[in-house]
């Protein structure tokens, strides 16, 4: 991630901190943001949100350093004057976003339109599950998977509002939050609940058009996407919550095909997937270390610290486990054993795995 970037390079500049702040408050800051580059690597991995607020890193970096700082006037003035420098996001959906009116916008951004990334993160678990249900030599269901993309996206944006419910308190105090629409007040709370409910209710409309069982399967699993925006206030694991909330299609694309779950090919299939989220939100959650240490919320990059890369080892063999294993219980192919060997790869060649 290019926060990770610019750690890189400031702690080629470590030398100045040592003039501004005092030994044990500088030893402290310079092992948050160590940990924070250890686990960079060179892996693209940290790019699951490549655009998220990247004109905010510097901004926390500033805050980072001048709440440990003496002199935090010239600490900010500093890293203002050096070479780190944001690049600016162009993607479609952001071009998208910006373009529209401006009394939607506040609306697309609250359901982070411009950032789509959380709605594929969302999505591919229902696209793995609905493949593997597949009669032998057979296409995935089409319409099951256009019917699972939609879903996917309204309820990755009824889960944003949600979590921005519940963290509109410190979201105004973290340098990567603090621009949501809810914080602002470019939109009310009883705004944001209103077309909560037509989000939910567009993904009930969604939902109905599946078997009754997957219709149960599927409501049960709004209990997990309002808990977790809690969880980092009680737990240092709400990557779990988190992981169990969003691979929850796993387990419903099997039972859109057939009727009911086979729940040993399915639950690996899950577990494989909450290591998969484990893996890349730890990553993600090292970012906001130093907020969340301000503020005092749970993740896993503070319970993991310098040992992340460790864990994220062991999450990537769990994960690369439960896709095997789901595949020998269903009689999987060649074809199938390739691909997870090439995920295999991948997650070896960011020196994760």
């Amino acid at each position: 991630m290019i926060m990770m970037r610019w750690c890189q390079q400031l702690f080629a500049h470590e030398k100045f901190l040592k003039f501004y702040v005092q030994s044990s408050q500088r030893k402290r800051i310079v092992n948050y943001l160590y940990s924070c580059n250890a686990v960079h690597t060179k892996s693209c991995i940290h790019n699951k949100y490549n655009n998220e607020h990247e004109k905010t890193s510097t901004q926390k970096i500033v805050k980072s350093v001048r709440f440990f700082s003496n002199e935090g006037d010239e600490t900010a003035q500093f890293i203002k004057e050096s070479n780190i420098q944001p690049k600016r996001s162009t993607t479609f959906a952001t071009r998208l976003v910006n373009n529209s009116p401006a009394r939607v916008q506040p609306y697309l951004k609250l359901i982070r339109m411009d950032k789509p990334i959380g709605s594929w993160l969302l999505f591919w678990p229902c696209g793995w599950s609905i493949a593997m249900a597949a009669a032998p030599g057979a296409l995935p269901d089409l319409q099951l998977l256009t019917i699972f993309g939609i879903g996917a996206f309204i309820m990755r944006g009824a889960g944003c509002i949600i979590n921005d419910m519940w963290d509109q308190d410190i979201d105004g105090m973290v340098a990567r939050t603090k621009d949501r629409p809810l914080v602002t007040g470019e939109i009310s709370p009883l705004q944001s609940l209103i077309f909560l409910g037509s989000q939910l209710t567009l993904g009930l409309l969604i939902l109905l058009q599946l078997n009754l069982y997957s219709i149960i399967l599927g409501a049960s699993s709004l209990v997990l996407v309002i808990l977790y925006p809690v969880m980092k206030r009680v737990t240092y694991w709400p990557q779990l919550i988190l992981g169990m909330t969003f691979n929850w299609g796993a387990l419903l694309g099997w039972s859109a095909v057939h009727g009911s779950c086979n729940w040993s090919v399915c639950l690996p299939l899950y577990t494989a997937g909450i290591c998969w989220t484990l893996l890349y939100d730890t990553i993600y959650a090292h970012q906001d270390k130093v907020d969340d240490v301000i503020l005092g919320v749970k993740s896993t990059a503070l319970k993991f610290g310098d040992k992340t890369k460790i864990y994220l080892s062991g999450f990537s063999g769990a994960m690369i486990t439960g896709l095997i294993a789901s595949g020998l219980l269903i009689a999987q192919t060649w074809p199938y054993y390739a691909a997870v060997g090439l995920v295999s790869t991948h997650l070896a060649n960011q020196e994760i795995l």
